[in-house]
């Protein structure tokens, strides 16, 4: 092993970080994405001729491991409280008074942070390294994530160093993983293109990420996470106040709120509130609240918690965003499945940092429900939805000039009569247009066959299958394949190379894989992600087509409604026919994604899960998992009662702590390889499957 190379990898992962924290915390890049991506290949291309370099802190290390089969739960040393929440700054008052009270011999300061609109994570830090994280869950015990959180790239894995205080020998940071506004739109846009549902809140999209049981689907989430806090903290050091908490983790390299208040009277907080409510339109994330918290940790202590809450802080919850504004009509969409959705036209009003002039109706229920009439002043709000709502109407602002809407009995697009279908979550009704040849349907089912997410067809457009759907050209995907170039070249402005483009386009995409072709053909409940299921667990789409739903409910990540989806859909004759002109075009019906589900590993670790933790003396972490994947054992992040064994090595941690507690069996290196070699090695491990 050359010394240039080690050291020249010590100094690439460095500096990666270094930028990392640059971009991601400071938001100041240093340099190009070229640059960045130039050297991120530099250290991956070191580690793949040398993998004895990996380490858990690597950059390279956050594109997410395998997929896990389950979250093991984690038991917080101190419990994960939440906080009592308020909306009225009078309670804001009782409460600093009652905390006086409780401490009439002391002199209150207090901290006010933003309150982000995330999720409670509590990260564990030894010596300086990341090893675990953790949902908040019940307060007690929560969902062991440390896969998912190690792909934040704004999370350092390895802290800074700082001059006045060693490391402590654990520390449990606790936080909040959000998504910022930019993110959160890009990752919409992705679903959209996609053709899966838009995320309704940047909330909900946080969760959703850091329950992938694959962490490489977390990876390309843009996650982001704020610290602020502390749980348990052995070592020395341990900050006086809240505001020199969040300059140590400042220096550690952690990111952390970008704007605190300090106050020392009841009006100052109330003050800092209000300034925040000012401010918080300009931060590049959604905050729902002011967080205000005793700022000496000591005095914590002596005042004490409830069985959910502090005593010393308190949550002061912004209302949402609202306006008021004029309903002038209601429109209504078809979707490619028929579904009939109504939408608000609004006369544009300026909320929370746009101009709105639409919002979601929901269905005929929601128009009932609200007593929605043409021509009503209604309150519009955001609250984080991706389309503004409609809240309720200003009945008082009623002329009796209003008029009550109709909802329509036939498709706005072709005229069928529309059926009323009841909604599986029991939200009421719905309406649906029955024919399958309108038009509004054939665009839709043609422009999700050309997303990016199903076949990716350059140029397949809004604009560009409309004009083949008026011309008579197309009324579904196998009409794309037979396209000429002279009959594309001579629709309303389309030349010859922008005709040329778009046939290209359809020529490449009869190569593409077997899931995009199912996700594409728009089977009702079966997004990208069941496409994908369904390609890993059958060997092509024939398989697929006379699979029962019976059948179908045997593949993990298949239930019965999707089953029975898919068993409907294959069924009708005209989808048959489709199936039957799409092969003949040449499609690729083939998966090469297909696992056989008998050509599982078996070997001597067949059924037993391992956690490795510690430095091994000869083995990489990369190499060991892969010993004991070949043996036919699976590897886990941490400690549950799920695991069989432990592999350490030095400078193990909590995982052997853990271990030990739980009395599962520890093994070094030595006694590892030793029992490999054996036939029986395992033959005890067994009693426990």
């Amino acid at each position: 092993m050359s010394t240039t190379e080690r050291n020249r990898h010590v100094k690439l992962a460095a500096e990666i970080r270094r930028l990392d924290q640059a971009y991601y915390q400071l938001g100041k890049p240093e340099v190009t994405d070229f640059e960045y991506d130039r050297l991120l290949r530099e250290l991956t291309e070191l580690e793949t001729q040398h993998p004895e370099f990996i380490t858990p802190e690597s950059p390279t290390q956050r594109v997410g491991e395998k997929p896990i089969e389950q979250f093991p739960p984690a038991r917080h040393s101190v419990p994960m409280l939440s906080l009592e929440n308020t909306y009225s700054p009078e309670e804001v008052r009782s409460f600093i008074v009652r905390v006086q009270k409780l401490v009439a011999d002391e002199i209150l300061d207090w901290v006010v942070e933003p309150k982000v609109d995330g999720v409670a994570v509590s990260l564990t830090y030894e010596r300086g390294r990341f090893i675990r994280g953790a949902t908040r869950g019940d307060g007690v015990t929560g969902d062991e994530i440390t896969s998912n959180l190690r792909t934040i790239r704004g999370l350092p894995l390895l802290l800074n160093p700082t001059h006045d205080a060693e490391f402590p020998e654990t520390a449990e940071i606790r936080g909040e993983v959000y998504l910022p506004r930019h993110g959160f739109e890009r990752l919409n846009r992705e679903r959209e293109s996609a053709g899966e549902e838009r995320f309704a809140n940047a909330r909900n999209a946080t969760v959703g990420s850091l329950k992938q049981l694959d962490p490489r689907e977390a990876a390309r989430r843009p996650l982001a996470i704020v610290l602020y806090g502390v749980g348990e903290y052995r070592g020395t050091g341990l900050p006086v106040t809240q505001e020199e908490l969040l300059a140590r983790l400042k220096s550690w390299g952690l990111p952390t709120p970008e704007r605190t208040w300090k106050a020392n009277s009841i009006d100052e907080v109330l003050e800092a509130i209000a300034e925040l409510d000012r401010l918080r339109a300009q931060f590049g994330y959604d905050t729902d609240g002011a967080v205000v918290k005793l700022n000496r940790l000591h005095l914590r202590e002596r005042i004490g918690v409830t069985a959910k809450a502090p005593r010393w802080a308190m949550a002061y919850k912004y209302a949402p965003e609202q306006a008021e504004t004029r309903l002038k009509s209601i429109t209504i969409q078809v979707g490619r499945t028929g579904a009939l959705t109504p939408v608000a036209e609004l006369e544009p009003v300026f909320l929370a940092g746009s101009t709105v002039a639409r919002a979601t109706l929901h269905n005929e229920e929601d128009l009932r429900r609200k007593d929605l009439r043409l021509g009503d002043t209604v309150v519009i709000e955001k609250a984080g939805e991706v389309i503004p709502a409609v809240v309720r109407v200003v009945t008082r602002r009623r002329t009796g000039a209003e008029e009550p809407y109709v909802f329509p009995s036939k498709c706005p697009e072709c005229s069928s009569v529309a059926v009323r279908e009841v909604i599986a979550s029991g939200e009421g009704a719905s309406w649906r247009c029955p024919n399958p040849d309108c038009p509004a349907q054939v665009r839709g089912r043609l422009e999700h066959w050309c997303s990016r997410g199903a076949m990716d067809i350059e140029g397949g457009g809004e604009v560009m299958v409309a004009q083949l759907v008026r011309a008579g050209l197309a009324r579904d995907p196998a009409d794309l394949y037979r396209l000429k170039l002279a009959e594309v070249a001579a629709l309303e402005r389309q030349g010859e190379k922008s005709a040329s483009n778009f046939l290209a386009g359809i020529e490449a995409s009869r190569n593409r894989e077997l899931h995009r072709l199912i996700f594409g053909l728009g089977i009702l409940h079966v997004g990208i992600s069941v496409a994908k299921i369904l390609a890993r667990n059958y060997p092509d789409l024939n398989a697929i087509a006379s699979a029962t739903a019976p059948e179908l409910t045997l593949v993990d990540g298949i239930g019965e409604t999707i089953a029975k989806s898919l068993e409907n859909w294959f069924a009708d004759p005209v989808h048959r026919g489709l199936i039957s002109r799409l092969r003949s075009c040449g499609l690729q019906f083939q998966s090469a994604q297909y696992r056989p589900r008998d050509a599982q590993a078996v070997g001597l670790l067949t059924g037993l899960t391992v956690v490795l933790t510690g430095t091994l003396p000869t083995l990489s972490r990369e190499a060991a998992t892969l010993l004991v994947e070949s043996h036919g054992g699976k590897v886990s992040s941490g400690v549950s009662k799920k695991t069989h064994l432990l592999l350490a090595g030095e400078e193990a941690g909590s995982k052997l702590t853990k271990a030990q507690e739980l009395r599962i069996p520890v093994l070094n290196e030595g006694e590892f390889l030793e029992r490999l070699s054996r036939p029986d090695g395992f033959q005890s491990f067994r009693q426990s499957l």
